[in-house]
């Protein structure tokens, strides 16, 4: 069984990592903060994000999108500083979470549908699209706990993690953005997903809450890999030089209080065979 070593600690909750020029960029969340961090482990804050920080991506002119989860609005990090791109209050039931943007710019952004640190019963809620004008609309609804997303290579495929249904749902994505021809791509049983990402052996890494492991699934559910975490694993990205390093955000706890306070959050790596494909 592979291992990994710490790149960096000493975060309060790290998710949504992206590796993007030469770094790997990642929300901590509890810090209201988006870092970078490059190979040798030299981070650097890019932004702060009062509303708690969350998924992350770019638009095809270079600027960065940050989820903005207590306020439910997708930001722009411009050159002064973040701007909202979008106000998704109407549109997401509860706090936003991840996301993915596609290479036209349209970001796909989940959201939590119900008050989960409160101890709510869990509902589905909806997948909104946002495009790059900040025209925002539904493209799916009754997803339960929509959070890590992929977007296949040919860009035709969408791949969403429903955390409380434990399973990974695929959609076709339409020449204006819509989703169509929902199924399951993968059931995983008692391992709820949470950040993903996909391989060129169109295989999809999974991070498991709960489960302390990350995990390589083939479509139709074959795990063909687990790695183990001393902690809990909430997301995970291919990146590197030649995109075969497996970064793993980890953390003891994600209780926003019991993380500002322990701040044992970090980003964990290990060597993988199959390089990175697709989006993010």
């Amino acid at each position: 069984m592979r291992t990994l070593k710490v790149l960096i600690d000493g975060l309060a909750f790290p998710e949504g990592p992206r590796w993007h020029s030469g770094k790997l960029f990642f929300s901590d969340m509890h810090a209201h903060q988006v870092l970078a961090v490059d190979m040798a482990g030299k981070r650097e804050v890019v932004c702060e994000a009062p509303a708690r920080p969350s998924g992350l991506g770019w638009l095809p002119d270079g600027r960065m999108l940050v989820v903005s989860m207590r306020d439910r609005k997708l930001m722009r990090l411009d050159r002064d500083g973040l701007k909202m791109a979008a106000d998704l209050s109407m549109l997401a039931p509860f706090d936003c979470n991840d996301m993915v943007v596609d290479a036209r710019g349209r970001a796909y952004v989940g959201n939590f549908g119900f008050d989960l640190h409160a101890g709510a019963q869990p509902r589905g809620t909806t997948l909104v699209m946002v495009a790059p004008d900040g025209v925002a609309r539904i493209v799916a609804e009754e997803l339960m706990f929509p959070n890590g997303m992929v977007i296949t290579r040919d860009g035709r495929t969408l791949v969403a993690g429903e955390s409380f249904a434990a399973r990974l749902t695929a959609f076709d994505i339409g020449a204006d953005g819509s989703l169509t021809n929902r199924r399951v791509w993968a059931e995983l049983g008692t391992s709820p997903p949470d950040g993903i990402c996909l391989d060129a052996e169109n295989a999809i890494w999974v991070a498991c809450p709960t489960k302390s492991e990350v995990i390589r699934v083939r479509q139709g559910g074959e795990v063909a890999e687990r790695i183990k975490v001393e902690t809990d694993a909430f997301a995970c990205m291919l990146g590197g030089p030649g995109g075969r390093t497996l970064f793993v955000a980890t953390a003891p706890s994600s209780d926003p209080e019991k993380c500002r306070a322990t701040r044992g959050g970090k980003i964990e790596i290990t060597q993988v065979e199959v390089p990175r494909a697709g989006l993010p």
